[in-house]
Parts: structure tokens; C-alpha cells; sequence
């Protein structure tokens, strides 16, 4: 409904699945002429949705080679196409909302941001803000849910889609419209100093806390998401129709940063537990003991292979932990959505 929603209101937007969608259906596909044989350009979804928003939903559906190609298109707002004789750059001057699932289909807190955020680092470094989004039960918030729904759907004007709701909606499409147009802002002075220190900050705090648990963020934070927030400082402005963003914009825009992407990063019960030694010589005979029971190219159950090393008393959290650890060095790999182990050379 979000990314409906954002369809509707932006003044150019594109909507498309993940499932759906294909390197060529993203970026542009090359097309022979059926009568005089001759091969031209059609634009996908990024080219289209120049100057506007191109909406993703079921993003962890798309195959990892399709996720690749829209890589220049977040980092360079170009797509680069050579195909049948034909060497072009074309325009993708756009932002690109997206939504995903976990992997086991619900988040789960027992498990590390890694477990949750089954997606390449290359890619997750190129959003500005990465939000987890988690289903708590809450009673007076589920009250509140279910009054709104409710109220919305035994309302026959909300229901049928009245004329205030759509006057809204065209009067926030054109504020959103004259904004990009009219204002842009640039940082100043002491907007930029504030910046620049509260940034190496962040990567010193990162640093520590890898350095502490011995595991690397699941989101990385590099100059990507410095380039990010100096974006959401100037965008902040541009809401108020300012020309200069203060260092107000740059706090908000630090705060609106760190309870989304820092959260998501540090979200995970096991990356808060720090190693002791007697942790981490059981974890060592847990990798052993997966290695003697896994050998090079074999596949096996994670569940099974859980199963058989918990009977021989170690502790199944211990097992999870060291599986982890040897995932994030290359030594297994997870396949049929994290189900299956396979041990690699």
C-alpha cells in the first residue's frame, strides 16, 4: 500500500515487481524492427521513471544478476547500454523505493541482521535509508490498526475514493512538483563541518563494534551514506522551499539516518553478545565438528546438521554462530532460501 501510495503522489512514478522484473525489463532492451530489420532502443523501468520514483516490491524475489544491472543506475543515475552495434548512455536521474521480505518469510530478532537481510552489502550501500519494518504485538497499536481499517472500509466515501481525498493528493503531487523544480538548496558552512564529524564518528563507532563482536555490519557504512545524508540535508531544505540547509537539516537528517540504516546495522541479539574465550573455543569446535560432518561440495539440511550437533551436547546457538561465521568467510554457502548447506573449496 506504501509503495501504491507513492505511485499515486509522486509526479513521475513507475511501479513494478521484483518477480516480474528482469535486468533488460529495469534497464533498456534492444528490439529488432519486425519489417526493415533494423534493432532500436526501448526503455525499462529506471529510464522511464527519470526525474521521478521507480517503486520495487518483493525486492528479495529478483535474481541476483537482476539486482546487479540496476547497480549504475543508484550509483551514477546513467545506464550504459552496447548491444547490437548500439553504444549509448542514457538518463536514470531516479530514486528507487523498494520492500522485501526475510528469508523465513518474518523477522526474527533471535537471529543477526546478516540471517534477516538476505542481500548483498553492494547493493544495501547504495540506499540512503534502509527501515525495518517489524510486526510487534502491541495492544494499544493493534487497537488503533484495526480502528483505522475498519473505519475505512465502513466508510463508503473512503471506501469509493471521495473528491477531498483526491484533491490531496494532486495538491501534494504539485507541492512535491514545484519543489523539485524551484528550490536547490546547497549545504552551508557550518551545516558541512557538522557533517564531516559527526560522519567519522560513525565510522569509528562501526569499527569498534566490529572489532568487539568480530563480525562485519550487515550494512555497511561508507561514503555512499555520506553522499546519502548530504541528499537527505538538501532535501529537508527543499520541503521548506529553503536555499541554504542548516545544521538543523543536517541533525534531522543525522537522526532520520541513524534510526534507520545505524538501527538496521546494529539489529541482530548476537551482535550484542561480546565474545568471551570460552565462547570462542566452542564456536572453534563447532566449525571443526561442521567440517568433519560437512565434506567439500557435500550438501546438507542446516536443520539436520543443527540436530546432529546439538545430540552431541553443543549448544545450538554456538552452532548457529560458528555456520555464521564460516558463511561470512566463504566457507559454506546458504542455497534453497538458507535451508540448505553446501561446503565449499
Amino acid at each position: 500500500m506504501f509503495l501504491k501510495f507513492v505511485e499515486k503522489t509522486a509526479p513521475i512514478a513507475v511501479y513494478t515487481s521484483g518477480k516480474g522484473s528482469s535486468a533488460a525489463g529495469l534497464t533498456a532492451s534492444v528490439i529488432q524492427d519486425s519489417s526493415s530489420r533494423e534493432f532500436y532502443l526501448e526503455g525499462g523501468a529506471m529510464v522511464l521513471a527519470d526525474g521521478g520514483v521507480v517503486c520495487i516490491d518483493e525486492f528479495d524475489k529478483m535474481r541476483p544478476e537482476d539486482r546487479v544491472a540496476i547497480h549504475e543506475a543508484m550509483e551514477q543515475q546513467t545506464i550504459s547500454i552496447a548491444k547490437a552495434g548500439i553504444t549509448t548512455v542514457l538518463n536514470s536521474r531516479t530514486s528507487v523505493l523498494a520492500a522485501a521480505n526475510p528469508p523465513s518469510g518474518r523477522y526474527d530478532d533471535l537471529k543477526t541482521a546478516q540471517d534477516n537481510i538476505d542481500l548483498q552489502t553492494t547493493i544495501l550501500s547504495r540506499f540512503d535509508l534502509i527501515f525495518i519494518v517489524k510486526d510487534l504485538r502491541i495492544y494499544d497499536q493493534d487497537k488503533v490498526i484495526a480502528s483505522h481499517i475498519i473505519k475505512v472500509h465502513a466508510s463508503a466515501e473512503a471506501a469509493s475514493g471521495d473528491g477531498k481525498a483526491s484533491k490531496e493528493e494532486n495538491w501534494l503531487k504539485r507541492y512535491i512538483q514545484y519543489c523539485r523544480t524551484e528550490c536547490h538548496p546547497r549545504l552551508s558552512e557550518p551545516a558541512s563541518k557538522k557533517l564531516e564529524g559527526d560522519y567519522v564518528d560513525i565510522r569509528r563507532a562501526m569499527r569498534q563494534q566490529a572489532n568487539e563482536t568480530g563480525e562485519a555490519a550487515a550494512i555497511p557504512i561508507t561514503v555512499r551514506q555520506l553522499e546519502a545524508i548530504i541528499r537527505l540535508s538538501e532535501a529537508l531544505a527543499k520541503m521548506k522551499l529553503s536555499y541554504v540547509a542548516t545544521e538543523s537539516d543536517v541533525a534531522e537528517a543525522l537522526r532520520l539516518f541513524k534510526v534507520s540504516t545505524m538501527d538496521a546495522a546494529r539489529s541482530g541479539i548476537n551482535q550484542q553478545i561480546n565474545l568471551t574465550p570460552e565462547m570462542a573455543n566452542d564456536i572453534k569446535q563447532a566449525e571443526t565438528q561442521v567440517k568433519r560432518r560437512l565434506g567439500i561440495g557435500n550438501r546438507i539440511s542446516e536443520r539436520r546438521l543443527i540436530d546432529d550437533l546439538t545430540r552431541m551436547g553443543m549448544n545450538e546457538s554456538i552452532v548457529r554462530r560458528a555456520i555464521l561465521i564460516m558463511h561470512q568467510r566463504g566457507e559454506v554457502e546458504y542455497q534453497r532460501e538458507r535451508h540448505v548447506i553446501v561446503r565449499k573449496a
